[in-house]
């Protein structure tokens, strides 16, 4: 009976989709699905009882729960139905600056020359090489179009042997980080019959070109705690486990050193890291640690001149890089090359033969430097913008004077250089080409610092169109943060912004606590049990934003996704007068029911970054934030909230268990909007088109809510 109430819903919105003479308001006058309450009891171990009453929601195998997944998407089309021109026009505008036919800037490794292309009116990367120049001939590893058929979404990466004979052809044809593992001959290109099936999607080469190593998640937490080796030509049922991570806070990831010497196991959480290594000449040994895991220490590792140079924050919030001899690779031999400064954060190390490169960041603006291994003479390669951001790009050679690097801002595109140490001139390899007559010349970007509650200082990326802006507080703008796991958010370029920027909007960009923006203390003083500063910090933002006249109070958005979702779900019950829209993207929003779900993927991963809800004082600052269980009856702002139903990550049941508890207890009419994409997991749609028409959805709703019409 309650499986028929849900079609029955479904049928109601749809044919109401159909029936415009129902439309009184400038919103078609249709009732929102309502999901049914089923109370469960939840009671933590400290005693403490909540009653939810949409935790039947996570159950995807149920019928229902579809059906009322599917009456919301319905619900989105009727209530933007308005706006169906003009998101395909939207659509049309951002598949149109796009080059279809395109490819990456190649790089060397050997004698080959590797890239990936795309092919006019197709989806996915076509993974290529030549071999001696650029004017031999094409060889095609793998092509994504070709292997996509069929699957409604798709991810491919390649990764190929040290001897360039063979690829492992890596692919995920559902969106929850399940990945298949097949090897190819690109001599005959024919497949190997070895199928490795439920991967992270990562895979080493030894250097005797036939024996590997992948780690393997738990089914059920999707933790990546299995690391195998398998030997090409055996059954996967034969690999070798060879190494187990028993501690269910800690992830596996695996990587090759530079020198192609060690193969490097890390365990990993967001406060704590740890590295084993491998001889890759000797498939057959057992990994050794360099430093045993130590709460609140990080450090990652590679090697050159027979020592291994490790990036450590420990006794340095900033980080530091040390030295070790490969024999005695403890803390205890750590050398300093380049001490802590409390000013300068260090992101990033690669290593040549005569030189490093390090990716610092100075009061938020990112370079990049360089020190010679001789004489430690070093030089910085300086950026003219305001705002920006550089990072070292992909560097596989040794020996070379040229470092490889990407640079773009808020005005101008994705760009690749080489940089030559030695006569410090830069040259562009290739600058993203943007269609359909963009000129960066009609847009201006600023940084301001932004004064929070408790006086510290927070940098603000904006940028704008020139004839369109004016600084009189009539601005419709949006702002977007992330904010979490010290993940910095730089002053990125997207061609899809222009759709809104010349349509008069102000994009902004708040760095706020929690990511390393500022060092590794800004990262500390916005996790755990300081995490409310995270909220506060784009709040106070916002405020500035109004009152400095940037955007109109009654025109302001906000966007954020995942760990950035659970911002926008905090700041929309802190704050719900001081912004017209928020858009959450696939949001993190039920923290203490995740957190203390152990079953649920990657939540112990996670309790360094929020909690561990089995600590009172922990429980309690989750609970006071998480935006499900703060939920009251008051007016909210319009609100579009998305999902896939195969997130790994963020499961699909936590924005639609809030959406549902926001529809019973909003006072408010404004637009409440739940889009779930039913084919996709944490990344939303795959494919470089597909994803523009969620691009499009979210443009229009807030072009919509301004009166913008076209």
């Amino acid at each position: 009976m309650k499986t028929l109430h849900w079609f029955a819903l479904a049928g109601i919105v749809i044919m109401a989709a159909c029936n415009p003479k129902k439309e009184t308001t400038q919103y078609p006058d249709v009732k929102p699905p309502v999901a049914e309450k089923k109370p469960y009891e939840i009671v933590s171990r400290h005693g403490h009882k909540r009653v939810d009453d949409y935790y039947w929601l996570k159950n995807r195998e149920d019928s229902a729960v579809i059906t009322y997944l599917k009456a919301e998407n319905a619900y989105v089309d009727t209530m933007l139905r308005d706006t169906k021109s003009l998101q395909e026009k939207l659509f049309r505008e951002m598949k149109g600056r796009i080059k279809e036919k395109d490819e990456s800037v190649p790089y060397r490794l050997d004698d080959y020359y590797y890239y990936t292309r795309y092919e006019e009116g197709y989806e996915y990367p076509v993974i290529c090489r030549k071999k001696g120049s650029l004017e031999a001939a094409e060889e095609v590893i793998v092509n994504g179009n070709d292997l996509s058929k069929g699957h409604d979404f798709f991810d491919i990466d390649a990764e190929v042997s040290p001897n360039h004979m063979l690829a492992g052809i890596i692919t995920d044809t559902v969106g929850r980080r399940f990945y298949t593992i097949r090897i190819k001959d690109l001599k005959t290109g024919n497949l190997y019959p070895d199928k490795i099936g439920g991967t992270e999607g990562e895979m080493v080469w030894y250097n005797d070109n036939k024996t590997f190593i992948y780690v393997q998640g738990d089914p059920e937490t999707l933790i990546g705690n299995k690391v195998y080796r398998h030997t090409l030509g055996t059954p996967a049922s034969q690999d070798e486990l060879i190494y187990t991570e028993k501690d269910s806070t800690l992830e596996c990831s695996i990587h090759k050193s530079k020198s192609e010497k060690y193969i490097f196991i890390t365990s990993n959480r967001t406060d704590a890291q740890a590295e084993r290594y491998l001889d890759a000449d000797h498939p057959k040994g057992k990994a050794t640690i360099i430093e045993p895991l130590q709460a609140n220490v990080k450090y990652s590792v590679d090697h050159a001149n027979n020592k291994f140079y490790i990036l450590t924050n420990l006794n340095a919030p900033n980080f530091r890089l040390v030295e070790a001899p490969v024999t005695k690779p403890g803390k205890e031999n750590w050398t300093d090359v380049i001490a802590h400064n409390d000013k300068v954060f260090l992101e990033e190390v690669d290593l040549f033969k005569d030189f490093f490169a390090l990716q610092e960041t100075t009061e938020g603006l990112s370079k990049i430097h360089i020190v010679r291994w001789s004489d430690k003479a070093d030089h910085t390669v300086n950026f003219d913008e305001p705002v920006y951001y550089a990072s070292l790009s992909a560097n596989p050679e040794f020996t070379t004077a040229i470092v490889r690097y990407n640079y773009q801002s808020l005005t101008t595109p994705n760009s690749i250089y080489d940089y030559n140490v030695d006569t410090h001139d830069k040259k562009l390899l290739k600058e993203q080409e943007v269609l359909g007559g963009f000129d960066k010349s009609n847009y201006q970007s600023e940084r301001v610092m932004v004064k929070a509650r408790d006086g510290v200082m927070i940098p603000v990326s904006i940028v704008y169109r020139k004839d369109l802006f004016k600084k009189d507080g009539s601005n419709p703008g949006l702002q977007y943060a992330y904010g979490s796991y010290g993940f910095s958010m730089p002053a990125f370029f997207s061609s899809t912004r222009l759709s809104l920027l010349d349509r008069g909007f102000v994009f902004t960009i708040a760095h706020i606590r929690g990511g390393q923006e500022m060092g590794g203390k800004w990262y500390e003083d916005g996790k755990m049990l300081k995490k409310k500063n995270t909220f506060t910090d784009f709040i106070d933002c916002s405020e500035y934003l109004v009152q400095s006249k940037y955007i109109a109070k009654d025109k302001l958005f906000a966007n954020g996704g995942s760990a950035g979702g659970l911002l926008m779900g905090a700041i929309t019950n802190m704050r719900p007068d001081l912004y017209k829209g928020v858009i959450a993207e696939v949001p993190f929003v039920d923290v203490i029911t995740t957190m203390m779900d152990e079953s649920i993927p990657l939540t112990t991963f996670e309790w360094k970054e929020w909690g561990n809800p089995n600590v009172k004082e922990e429980y309690e600052y989750m609970l006071s934030y998480s935006p499900y269980d703060n939920v009251e009856k008051k007016d909210y702002p319009n609100l579009l909230v998305t999902t896939g139903l195969h997130d790994s990550q963020v499961q699909y049941w936590e924005p639609a268990k809030w959406v549902a508890k926001l529809r019973t207890m909003k006072t408010d009419k404004n637009l409440l909007l739940f889009k779930t994409n039913m084919s996709a997991g944490h990344g939303g749609s795959s494919g470089r088109f597909q994803a523009l028409k969620d691009e499009a959805l979210a443009d229009a709703f807030m072009l919509k809510l301004v009166g913008i019409k076209e």
